[in-house]
């Protein structure tokens, strides 16, 4: 069994973020709602943000997926440092959408990034030439 590391009081908890078109159109973001579900603090209008609309990433190979998502993310508020950042998603599959976002959060000075989801697609590396189907 993997030991899970605890997560610091005072960890700033983040959705992974829509395009506004896209919670436009949905008219609710998934990881939001699993945020207030669990009781958290909505998160501030400041944070982490989706400035490029992307495509679905369904369908797409996991190179792809990595592609689609780079640098479609931006962090806007006081830097995180020494602080422990953990993500929000309803469903990770590659992890390319949770990866680039940790990445923006350690870019803004988080120690440590977790990421909690609530449903993991099976994928198998072996077989990254075949499009995902979510």
């Amino acid at each position: 069994m993997q030991r899970i590391p605890r997560v610091t009081i005072g960890a700033a908890w983040f959705p992974v973020p829509l395009h506004r078109s896209r919670l436009r159109d949905r008219g609710f973001n998934q990881a939001e709602s699993l945020l207030a579900a669990l009781g958290l603090a909505p998160p501030p209008a400041s944070g982490l943000r989706r400035e490029h609309k992307t495509e679905k990433q369904v369908g797409r190979r996991a190179r792809e997926r990595h592609a689609n998502v780079a640098g479609a993310f931006s962090y806007r508020g006081e830097p995180l440092e020494g602080r422990d950042a953990v993500l929000i998603d309803d469903v990770v599959t590659t992890g390319a959408t949770v990866a680039e976002c940790a990445n923006v959060l350690r870019d803004f000075g988080a120690r440590r990034v977790f990421v909690v989801c609530f449903a993991r697609k099976s994928y198998d590396p072996e077989r990254h030439g075949d499009p995902i189907h979510d």
